[in-house]
């Protein structure tokens, strides 16, 4: 079973990806981050004022990326560089991923990948108040990566959200469920296992 987690920066997909994982345990879920495909900065692309721009669908290596995904798919294990935001080029760490029952799957172009949304068997959207996820990019981006206040809004004015607007929200309607990531997200995870579980339990009838 392959559940897909997408939504925007700051929505929360890493901590859900984590909380599911570390609930359905037992079953040893493999956990696949599309943030590992990356291409080097080398090969992103520019905007008009010459900063990269992350948050196009072509910043990743789409074809390894469905080549990867597709083998798990197929019971055989893959290696892939874990992506670390202050690693140096070719510095990133090499992992083996093994495949499992549960493949749980996080990305920004979860759906715009065509290959990718067709192998969902369920797919999440994260919803989140847009102010809420600038507040936690911000946090994250001059805690973590060491950016400025300035940097991080222009690019999330000129790179996230209008990303946001062309290549996810188009899809939210598609997804199987809609993740409310306020206040209540402790009772949307309790909803969303209800949902979940019994597929799962399937599984292993």
């Amino acid at each position: 079973m392959i559940i897909g987690i997408c939504g925007g920066s700051g929505s929360g997909k890493t901590t859900l990806l984590k909380r599911l994982a570390t609930y359905f345990g037992s079953v040893k879920p493999t956990v696949f981050s599309m943030d590992n495909y990356y291409l080097p900065i080398e090969e992103q692309q520019l905007d008009d004022n010459g900063e990269v721009n992350f948050d196009l669908p072509n910043a990743l290596d789409k074809v390894r990326l469905i080549q990867d995904l597709t083998q798990l798919k197929n019971g055989e294990p893959i290696e892939v560089k874990e992506y670390h935001f202050n690693a140096p080029p070719g510095k990133n760490t090499l992992i083996t991923l093994e495949p499992s029952e549960i493949i749980i799957v996080e990305g920004l172009f979860l759906f715009e990948y065509k290959e990718i949304k067709s192998m969902l068997d369920f797919s999440i959207f994260m919803d989140v108040d847009p102010e809420v996820q600038l507040d936690r990019r911000l946090y994250r981006d001059q805690e973590t990566r060491g950016y400025s206040r300035e940097a991080i809004l222009y690019q999330w004015n000129h790179h996230v959200l209008p990303c946001f607007e062309k290549f996810l929200l188009p899809y939210r309607k598609e997804a199987d469920f809609l993740f409310n990531n306020d206040h209540q997200a402790d009772q949307e995870f309790e909803r969303l296992l209800e949902v979940l579980t019994p597929r799962i339990t399937c599984l292993n009838a």
